[in-house]
């Protein structure tokens, strides 16, 4: 090849090189602008909703996690309670906030699975395309017992009693289409005898109707119900737990009974979620926050004290346990031919 001509392709394979270097260093710095466009998040406090009053088993976990959590993001986590409805009220609100991960929800079984199957006007979102997960927090056992004049001590007893007295032992619950109405409805099936249902306008008259006779059998969550059952005030028969609790090691899950549905739907458990549209990293940042406030040793030694088990995982996992749920309460509502609640 003549020299000119060598000069010449190396010339143009120089320039090729350097043009390409330029174009690369361009696509960098603007990258680079980009990332300096979007600062990293959280920039400001984050607000987690909470559908339901001050006070409940609900509330205390929403704020034990945004207390916890607030380490992880640099920034505070504000709860705020938006009750009503059921839980819909706030969990409207959370699906109709703008997407940038700065108003989360606390999810429940009842918000996420329960209420969207059982009330017609929880119809409006559907979870499942309203909110993405984002990490599964923690369950509660729940605590089945009756009032001490019943003269009961255990599942058999109980059971024995029932089945001699179908339709006059009475079982409360917070409203028709309510979690306790589904687990009421489900005792009566798996257990194979006939409670008479009660709807009470919320958790707090069921459980006082317990403690007075006006029902005789109580099914609560067992942050509610332990101090009674400590003090004598009602006896416990059971419970919905993944095992058996440590402060009552005498009462059996009804898993260990023989009713792995009634157990599985007796269970409470808690989730965060964003509203649709929720960047992924986004939601993978308060993800790996709300893990890491889970593995505290303070957060567990009070979940513990509550009865409770965090949960933690990927938003895949909160996914799961919200399909998985939505199965059991579709298979207790069809069996039963319970329908929609008009309230």
């Amino acid at each position: 090849m003549p020299a000119h001509t060598r000069r010449s392709f190396s010339s143009k394979t120089a320039g090729l090189a350097l043009s390409a270097w330029c174009t690369g260093l361009l696509a960098m710095l603007g990258a680079a602008a980009v990332q300096a466009a979007e600062p990293r998040y959280p920039q400001r406090p984050v607000r987690l909703v909470v559908p339901f009053a001050p006070g409940g088993s609900t509330d205390i976990v929403a704020r034990l996690i945004a207390e916890a959590m607030h380490t992880g993001l640099g920034q505070p986590v504000v709860v705020d309670n938006r009750a009503g409805a059921s839980g819909l009220i706030g969990s409207e609100f959370v699906a109709h906030a703008s997407p940038d991960g700065y108003t989360l929800g606390l999810g429940t079984i009842s918000t996420l699975v329960v209420n969207p199957i059982m009330l017609p006007q929880a119809s409006r979102i559907d979870p499942a395309k309203a909110f993405v997960p984002v990490v599964a927090l923690a369950s509660i056992p729940s605590m089945f017992s009756v009032n001490p004049g019943l003269g009961v001590h255990n599942y058999a007893q109980l059971l024995a009693l029932a089945r001699s007295r179908p339709d006059q032992l009475n079982i409360g619950s917070a409203g028709v289409g309510s979690i306790g109405h589904l687990i009421a409805e489900r005792m009566n099936a798996d257990l194979r005898i006939r409670l008479h249902h009660i709807p009470y306008k919320g958790q707090g008259p069921v459980v006082s109707s317990a403690l007075s006779g006006e029902t005789q059998v109580l099914s609560d969550q067992y942050p509610s119900s332990a101090p009674h059952v400590a003090a004598a005030r009602l006896i416990p028969f059971a419970v919905g737990a993944q095992e058996r609790l440590p402060a009552f090691p005498q009462v059996p899950t009804f898993k260990e009974l023989g009713h792995p549905g009634l157990n599985s739907l007796s269970i409470t458990w808690f989730g965060i979620v964003a509203p649709a549209g929720t960047p992924a990293a986004v939601v993978q940042t308060l993800n790996a926050a709300a893990n890491a406030a889970l593995r505290e040793p303070a957060l567990q030694e009070r979940l513990q004290s509550l009865g409770g088990q965090s949960l933690g995982g990927t938003p895949q996992r909160l996914r799961e346990l919200m399909d998985e749920t939505a199965q059991v309460v579709r298979e207790t509502v069809n069996e039963h031919g319970l329908q929609p609640a008009t309230r």
